[in-house]
């Protein structure tokens, strides 16, 4: 069995989570704290990856970081290297998929969380960072976990974008998922057997632990 495509997938996926976590946690505190126009069309765009076919948002990531897009020329100026078709490229694959779970989570954890409380430590004379990570935070550190499990979830399992992001590069972005593809193609049933009860078990233990997070609410 490709112990080293799980290894990969639990990689790709703590990065992802990393980079999905700090983007989709501060978009949520965002939507659920202030209130602009086109509010619920930017909480729509944001979530739309959970919507959007996996052939459709890996066709606008190769627009955007492919090498003839500007941010892709942009990332490969700073690094030497381009972005698709590497490990990069499969964390930014993932990411995308756990991104709207984080932002959803966060939304509705934040907005639950006390107002008065934070007015309170305002005028107390903390400023908003220190309000943000000193009471926000933690009155909402439930609910961001659940969202954290299930983006980390959801990165694990990502076929469709990784695959025209990233390729199918083995021991570089052949991450469990395409390591189980390939098994079946060359008729491994046995290997694909083991990978994906492997990832259904890391998958479920995810999930339970999430339930278990929203049980102590």
């Amino acid at each position: 069995m490709s112990w080293a495509s799980v290894g990969l997938s639990l990689e790709v996926s703590a990065l992802a989570l990393v980079l999905a976590g700090a983007t989709g946690i501060g978009c949520g505190a965002l939507l659920a704290r202030r209130r602009f126009a086109g509010r619920e069309l930017v909480d729509a765009l944001l979530t739309a990856p959970m919507v959007l076919p996996p052939t459709v948002l890996g066709y606008y990531l190769l627009v955007l970081f492919g090498r003839g897009g500007a941010l892709g020329r942009a990332y490969e100026a700073v690094t030497g290297g381009p972005l698709v078709f590497s490990l990069s490229g499969a964390v930014l694959a993932a990411s995308v998929g756990a991104f709207p779970l984080v932002v959803k989570s966060a939304r509705a954890a934040f907005a639950e969380v006390d107002a008065r409380l934070v007015a309170a430590a305002r005028s107390l004379g903390a400023g908003p960072w220190r309000t943000f990570t000193e009471v926000e935070l933690p009155l909402a550190r439930r609910g961001l976990a659940s969202g954290l499990g299930l983006g980390f979830a959801r990165a694990l399992g990502d076929f469709g974008v990784t695959l025209m992001v990233a390729g199918n590069l083995e021991g570089v972005t052949r991450t469990a998922p395409l390591a189980i593809y390939d098994a079946l193609q060359a008729g491994h049933d046995a290997e694909a057997g083991a990978l994906s009860l492997v990832m259904a078990v890391v998958g479920v233990g995810v999930v339970l632990a999430v339930n278990a997070l929203g049980a102590k609410r």
